[in-house]
């Protein structure tokens, strides 16, 4: 039962409010009540946690349309009477069902807020299902600007898939759409058209068919999952599996689901995944969904880190769709090695706010460059990583603005790899800095929804180096630090060495590496104040400031 809004003038001023937030950076954006609905934890999202999701759709392939309920049960954190959720306005709600009652609700842009007729006490465990339909959003450019892709294979079988990261979740089923709230477990059950598969996130526990020409699927995730990774894929798919066997000697399913046609091309280039999940394992931890599998997902669209179901559509081809993606001359599917790394980075350990979406995508970047190192060796990976230069902006934040729904500047992929890797060489102790990458992955955060401040201060605590400025430098401000020096000869064979940072933040502390005479090398510790410090040279084209260890820019002065 919906209240009908009453257009009292107080709800004008509530509908038309808008804030502006000034970024970091200089970067000025205004947002309105919309954006702050969806993208903050106000008081009727941070009453309640959910614990389980258990979505159940059909799937109308001709008319483009889906139809069916989710049921959220969740656990009150206070006493309450009202809780959001989020659907789509282009979605509609039938109804909203409790403990045999219908609930009253409101909508106001994509939020929904849901009334109980009794105050809902703090600590118990209630449940809502939410019944709806509608046509959800079409893709216009999957998987970037997402929504569902209707569209027929080769041999005119219908294929559809949904991405929506960014869009979010609530685009296409009802739920709390913030990344900071995650179930436990849920269950996805989805009924298609006979003939036609849905394979989604997690274990398949059984396929009904129906006797309308239906089929059901019955899918079951068994660990927390963030609500833009879960996923339909629908198809006339063909599948083969293998197993990867683990250091200690688990052994893993591995799943593909392909078009038919395809099979001999996946069986060849899906080759790759063990030795990908055996690098990983070595640096980042054991597969974090081990008993809901691996899986790779042929889809209409390039790819998608779908937990235990990556989308997977780089048409069987080395790099990117066919491109020299490393620059280097490295023929692996990037695709593949990346949407894999977000296994690790952004379904195991997963930010709270899509402001800190560099969690996800920087930390998976760096994912490639250990790949690469581990099958290639580290010169290859530095070459690998320096190679990405040339594609950072470095005119807008890598942190987005919180409580909006807002992330930061695309520069987070390869400008996250870039700072990750300088990070490592300011530590200076390989040993050390695998240990703290293994431990947010696989130890502290994993599981877990996490943030810059957290990150951030693991690592500063783990390597004993106070790296608050260079992170804020890195990813909260758009230029990167700039080494400002200047040599000065003293006397013959001698010259005196004045450096400085010229960077954003104050107390900023970094080493940097020069070479000299004939190869020589010297670290030197840098900060934001200028110093100086004697060297012996030749002549000053001889120094030289290695700035492959590190992501900076050099300036002579």
């Amino acid at each position: 039962m919906q209240i009908k809004p009453v257009l009292f003038s107080f709800l004008f001023i509530l509908l038309t409010f808008t804030t502006s937030a000034q970024a970091l950076g200089e970067q000025k954006k205004t947002f309105t009540r919309a954006d702050t609905l969806r993208g903050s934890l106000r008081p009727e999202r941070t009453c309640f946690d959910v614990n389980y999701y258990e979505l159940n759709i059909k799937v109308d392939t001709g008319e483009h349309s889906i139809s069916g309920s989710n049921k959220i049960v969740f656990k009150a954190m206070n006493n309450f009477r009202v809780m959001q959720i989020d659907l789509f306005e282009n979605m509609n709600i039938i109804q909203i069902i409790s403990e045999g009652k219908e609930l009253k609700y409101k909508r106001e842009f994509n939020a929904v807020f849901v009334y109980f007729e009794n105050e809902v006490p703090s600590g118990s465990t209630r449940e809502i299902t939410v019944y709806y339909q509608g046509k959800p959003i079409v893709a216009k450019r999957p998987p970037w600007d997402g929504g569902f892709t209707w569209t027929y294979d080769n041999n005119g079988k219908v294929w559809v898939g949904v991405s929506c990261e960014g869009m979010g979740a609530s685009s296409w089923w009802p739920m709390k759409d913030h990344l900071s709230d995650e179930p436990d477990s849920m269950r996805i059950i989805c009924t298609v058209p006979s003939g036609l598969q849905c394979i989604s996130n997690g274990v398949e526990e059984n396929v009904n068919m129906r006797g309308d020409n239906t089929t059901t699927f019955h899918w079951k995730v068994s660990y927390p999952i963030n609500s833009y990774n879960v996923t339909l894929n629908i198809g006339d798919y063909v599948h083969f599996a293998d197993q990867y066997v683990a250091a200690d000697g688990e052994k893993l399913d591995l799943d593909y689901y392909v078009l038919s046609y395809n099979l001999e091309k996946a069986q060849q280039q899906f080759k790759q995944v063990k030795p990908m999940m055996s690098c990983y394992e070595k640096y980042l931890g054991k597969y974090p969904f081990w008993n809901d599998g691996y899986a790779l997902v042929e889809t209409p669209y390039l790819g998608m880190e779908h937990q235990g179901a990556i989308a997977y559509g780089n048409k069987y081809l080395t790099g990117y769709a066919g491109r020299d993606f490393s620059r280097i001359g490295l023929d692996f599917d990037y695709i593949i090695i990346h949407e894999s790394g977000h296994e690790w980075w952004g379904n195991s350990v997963s930010c709270k706010d899509i402001a800190d979406m560099w969690i996800h995508e920087g930390f998976c970047t760096y994912s490639e460059a250990i790949y690469v190192e581990c099958l290639f060796g580290k010169d290859t990976a530095m070459r690998y990583i320096n190679a990405k230069k040339t594609s950072v902006g470095n005119k807008n934040p890598v942190v987005g603005i919180y409580g909006v729904n807002e992330e930061g500047d695309g520069d987070m992929y390869a400008k996250g790899m870039l700072m990750l890797n300088t990070i490592r060489h300011i530590i200076n102790k390989d040993g050390l800095w695998w240990s703290i990458v293994k431990g947010i992955s696989d130890t502290a955060f994993k599981y877990k929804t996490t943030d810059y401040q957290e990150i951030t201060n693991y690592i500063s605590k783990k390597s004993g180096i106070n790296l608050a400025p260079v992170f804020e430098q890195y990813l909260k401000q758009a230029n990167i630090p700039v080494l400002e020096y200047k040599l000065k000869k003293t006397k013959h064979g001698e010259y005196e060495l004045s450096y400085r940072w010229q960077v954003d933040v104050k107390n900023f502390r970094m080493p940097f590496v020069i070479s000299y005479s004939a190869g020589q090398e010297k670290r030197i510790n840098g900060s934001d104040e200028w110093q100086t410090t004697s060297i012996k040279l030749k002549k000053d084209t001889q120094l030289k400031v290695n700035d492959e260890l590190m992501y900076i820019d050099v300036k002579k002065l």
